[in-house]
């Protein structure tokens, strides 16, 4: 998805119409009432070539205080915080209201780009009222039937040009992720070039229940109070990017809105805030898992690691409020206790105590971070790979599924960021997960990769295999040697 749409206006213009329209699903209800829309609904749109997430919001309404009025009014201006085009639509046949000149001028101090569209325009009953939108400062506004599809041609046009600028801001700053390897790459195992620099500095999330002091902590290493905090829970909404230098090290850092379970997440507000979390774990590289010493490892704190690590991102955990702990060896060794048993599928992932008040711990945090993203980029040889394979096969050779031994044949670095194997077999459908953890486990311990994720794949002997044909052609290459050397 290039970008993110927002369509909203007064009730009843036909906003869940349109998305209907766009997302090609009756998913939004649509009525001749007003303010059947209440909360935010996503969708992925189609309009010509472009794809694109469209949010169908509530009716704008002049409502300031807490009545559900009011907290959908804060709701549609959230999502148009969020999204990189807002759709402002209004009733060609009604024509321009009070309440769209107030709106308009909020789109014109919030919204990133605004489109003005004039909807119900078909025929001559809508085209005063198309005009009539020219007053609110806008642009020209496009007229079309959310209906009847009528329009959509010229909202492509319109949207063609900013879907592109997208794209390229996109391609500059979302980080690198599965990056396959060429064979040479493969065989040689270089150095990965990826470092962070000043123009791509490396992405880090700090992600955590709330209240276990993730804005404090990005605070402190900022060295200024630029992101609002407090003892209550839940202060941050949404997800906030600040570049920095942490030391030498170009950094981009995203405070995230606490994440608690999914049942206690009442207010629509704070739901959209939590999946703004979720999207800045899989824009990030490296996602800093930050826990209360009070009540570590709780289950909302394990659900988000193990996001992290199925989105493959490298993970570093700290612990946070280190400072008011008595006794912090006793703490520390349970802490590490519970680490490897309730999150074996990070096993060897740094575990850093700190105090996001005082400051203690930060440079340890930032080494953590560091060696995280290392590994996140390893590469290993295919030579070493292969004879690392012989070996963990002699120790523990594969099950005889019906008396029939699997073969592992060769094995290779597909990909990084993060790592990526493939195996050659016979069977690769009848090697159990248990075998495969195996060779993760192996593989991370051999070749010095603790913590990140390990994807291993086995494929079957269909597929290409890069040494097939190499004995032969050595020993067509040796008989023709001796032949003429006979000669």
């Amino acid at each position: 998805m290039s970008f993110t749409l927002a369509i909203v206006g007064r009730p009843n213009v036909g906003k869940s119409t349109l998305f209907n329209r766009l997302v090609g699903k009756r998913l939004a209800l649509v009525d001749d009432q007003p303010g059947v829309t209440r909360d935010l609904r996503e969708g992925a749109a189609r309009l010509g070539d472009l794809r694109f997430t469209v949010i169908d919001t509530a009716g704008l309404e002049e409502v300031t205080d807490d009545s559900l009025q009011g907290r959908m009014r804060r709701l549609t201006e959230r999502a148009v915080d969020m999204a990189d085009i807002c759709l402002f639509m209004v009733d060609a046949r009604t024509g321009i209201t009070p309440t769209d000149q107030v709106f308009a001028e909020i789109l014109r101090r919030r919204a990133k780009h605004v489109i003005l569209v004039a909807n119900k325009a078909e025929g001559r009953a809508g085209e005063e009222g198309a005009l009539e939108a020219y007053a609110l400062g806008l642009g020209e506004p496009l007229r079309l039937s959310a209906e009847h599809g009528e329009g959509l041609g010229d909202l492509v046009q319109v949207l063609m040009p900013l879907a592109d600028a997208f794209e390229e801001q996109s391609e500059e700053t979302t980080p690198e992720t599965d990056v396959t390897l060429t064979e040479e790459e493969a065989e040689e195992g270089a150095t990965d070039p990826r470092w962070p620099t000043p123009e791509k500095p490396m992405q880090i999330a700090v992600v955590g229940r709330p209240n276990a002091g993730k804005s404090t902590l990005i605070n402190k290493l900022l060295g200024e109070d630029r992101l609002l905090t407090g003892p209550e829970a839940g202060i941050t909404r949404d997800a906030i990017s600040l570049a920095m230098d942490w030391n030498g090290l170009p950094v981009r850092v995203w405070d995230t809105a606490g994440m608690r379970k999914k049942a206690r997440v009442q207010e629509k507000l704070e739901k959209l805030s939590v999946g703004d979390g979720l999207r800045a774990v899989k824009f990030a590289e490296v996602v800093v898992v930050l826990l209360d010493a009070a009540i570590p490892f709780e289950q909302q704190d394990l659900r988000i690691a193990d996001l992290a690590e199925r989105e493959g991102r490298a993970v570093v955990v700290a612990v946070n409020k280190w400072d008011v702990e008595d006794d912090k060896q006793g703490k520390l060794r349970d802490l590490r206790e519970a680490f490897e048993r309730l999150l074996p599928q990070l096993r060897g992932a740094p575990l850093v105590t700190v105090s996001a008040k005082t400051g203690r711990g930060l440079d340890r945090l930032r080494d953590a971070i560091e060696r995280a993203y290392t590994i996140w980029n390893t590469r290993v040889p295919t030579a070493a790979l292969n004879r690392w394979l012989a070996g963990m096969i002699e120790a523990h050779p594969p099950p005889a599924p019906q008396g029939r031994r699997i073969k592992l044949r060769y094995m290779t670095q597909a990909k990084t960021r993060p790592p990526g194997f493939v195996v050659m077999c016979s069977h690769p459908d009848k090697i159990p997960a248990s075998y495969t953890r195996y060779l993760v486990n192996g593989l991370r311990e051999s070749f010095d990769m603790p913590g990140t994720p390990i994807r291993l794949f086995m494929r079957g002997q269909g597929d290409r295999n890069p040494y097939k044909g190499r004995r032969e052609k050595n020993a067509g290459a040796l008989r023709k040697h001796l032949d003429k050397k006979k000669g």
